[in-house]
Parts: structure tokens; C-alpha cells; sequence
């Protein structure tokens, strides 16, 4: 089966920012999270994938098309939600179907206004008197309905409370029960990752610092908390990252059972994908 999306070696530099060597593989029927904080670099890399600003370096492919020199042909199977609505405040989601119909081949009208119906979306009230919900729901119809087999996502549930976010994401599931779907999503609220995701890559400071199966990751990696004198004692390279603090210290290890077997006198603790991140991002080399 092609992947869905592959990325290798991608490179972008602005004034103060760089995306360096950047590898992502999202394969068919999975979810991916792209996480990160902010500046990160999660918008740049999407927006290199859907080739919306040029990349200084690196290979891409969306569903096994060359990403510049197929983009005509791979745009017609993936469907795009970013993080703001991007109809205009003037239509109403009737008109988005007619603008939208002749730039997909397969749009399908009946499709969207099912979709509609499924989101409870009221066809006369203009885009303007839309909440945020509704919004990204219109947008979602619309990025559904001309039957793409990959969805991009870039903070499309941000800033929706918790039961319109509950719905999108079991939208999400069910897309990819069909093997040949897939989902990139990026996204600041990482338990939605927790709940959808099957892989997740983080970024930090526009390096790629953790990617792999997300069960995996929360599986493996752990936390220790003692004082210095026990992290002393560690060697260095049996840790990720460490924080110390006034009343102790704490460390990121890689493989939880394996140090117990080095360490057996520290507790390892199991972690979220939002401690993950946190220690990783904020904790300092050993």
C-alpha cells in the first residue's frame, strides 16, 4: 500500500525560523498528530506539504505523486481544514456547494448536503452568523464531500468545546475505517491525539525530537523523579531530559522496563503524551 504522505529531508528558513531535515511517513488507515509548541514549525511543514510556500529542500509526496510536479492531480483526492474558516462571511453553505462543485471532479452535492444534515448545519443563516462549531463543521462538509482519501488538518478543533470536538473526532474514526484513508492533523489539544491518533511525530524548535506508533511511545517512555544525588548516579546516556529543581529532580528515559532493570531502586512512571512533551520540550540534555 502507497503511503498517504512522505516526507524526507524537508528544510525551510525564514528570518528567525528553520525547518531542518524534517522526516514524516503517514501510511494508509492511520491518523497521524503532528504536535508542538507554538513556533514550532507544524504549520510551515503542512503548508510545504500542500505546497503553499516553497521549500528550501527535501522530497515530498501526497498519496505517491510528487507534491510540486503532480499537485494538480493529488489536490483532487485530499481535503483541507486549517485552523480559521476561510468561506467568506457573505455565503450561506448552499453557495459554498455551488463554488465548490466545479473544482472537484468528484463533488458530490447530495454528499455534502447530507453532511449538513449530519452537522446540523442551517442552510440560510450566512456564514457570519455561524459560531466557531459551525464553522469548522461547514468546513469539514466541505473538505468531505468530494470523497478525498486523505484529510489535512491544521488546529481544526481548536477553540471548540468538548462536545463538538467529541463529534469531529468520531468523524475522524470512521473515515479511516477504509484502509485507504489516512489523516495528518496538527493540534495543540493532545488529548484528542491521545484518543485518535495511531502515530504521532513532535517537533521542537523545527527538528523532529520523537516520532513512531503512539502506543508504542506511550508504552516505552517514563519518567523518573528523585533527588540529585540519585540522578548522579544515572548514566548520562540512559536519559533524554532532565529538570532540576529546588525540591528534586526529574528525567525522561526512553525505555521504562529496561532502566528498572539498571535502576531498580527508582520508580519509572508512566506518561501522557502531553508529559512527553512537556519534558522534552522544557527538560534539559543529560
Amino acid at each position: 500500500m502507497t503511503n498517504s504522505i512522505e516526507l524526507s529531508g524537508l528544510c525551510k528558513s525564514y528570518g528567525g525560523f528553520a525547518l531542518q531535515d524534517v522526516d514524516l511517513t503517514l501510511p494508509g488507515g492511520a491518523i497521524l498528530g503532528l504536535i508542538g509548541e507554538n513556533g514550532a514549525g507544524k504549520t510551515t511543514t503542512i503548508k510545504c506539504i500542500l505546497n503553499l510556500i516553497r521549500r528550501d529542500g527535501g522530497e515530498i509526496s501526497v498519496l505517491g505523486r510528487d507534491n510540486r510536479k503532480e499537485e494538480r492531480l493529488w489536490k483532487q483526492e485530499v481535503g483541507v481544514v486549517l485552523d480559521e474558516c476561510f468561506f467568506h462571511d457573505t455565503l450561506r453553505a448552499s453557495d459554498v456547494g455551488r463554488i465548490l462543485a466545479p473544482v472537484y471532479r468528484n463533488w458530490d452535492p447530495a454528499l455534502f448536503r447530507a453532511y449538513l444534515d449530519k452537522f446540523a448545519l442551517p442552510g440560510g443563516k450566512l456564514v457570519k452568523e455561524y459560531s466557531r462549531g459551525m464553522k469548522m463543521k461547514l468546513s469539514l462538509a466541505a473538505a468531505l464531500a468530494h470523497r478525498p482519501r486523505l484529510l489535512i488538518l491544521d488546529e481544526a478543533t481548536a477553540g471548540l468545546d468538548p462536545v463538538v470536538r467529541d463529534e469531529i473526532l468520531d468523524e475522524f474514526l470512521g473515515f479511516v475505517c477504509d484502509e485507504d484513508h489516512a489523516i495528518l492533523i496538527s493540534s495543540h489539544i493532545i488529548t484528542d491525539l491521545e484518543k485518535v491518533a495511531d502515530y504521532i511525530t513532535y517537533l521542537h524548535q523545527g527538528r523532529v525530537v520523537l516520532s513512531g506508533s503512539k502506543d508504542d511511545i506511550l508504552d516505552r517512555y517514563g519518567r523518573v523523579a528523585c533527588t540529585a544525588a540519585q540522578l548522579a548516579a544515572v548514566r548520562p546516556e540512559h536519559l533524554l531530559r532532565v529538570r532540576r529543581g529546588q525540591f528534586g529532580c526529574e528525567a525522561l528515559v526512553a525505555d521504562r522496563r529496561a532502566f528498572h532493570r539498571l535502576y531498580p531502586d527508582l520508580a519509572v512512571d508512566p506518561l501522557s503524551l502531553e508529559e512527553i512533551m512537556l519534558l522534552m520540550g522544557r527538560g534539559n540534555e543529560a
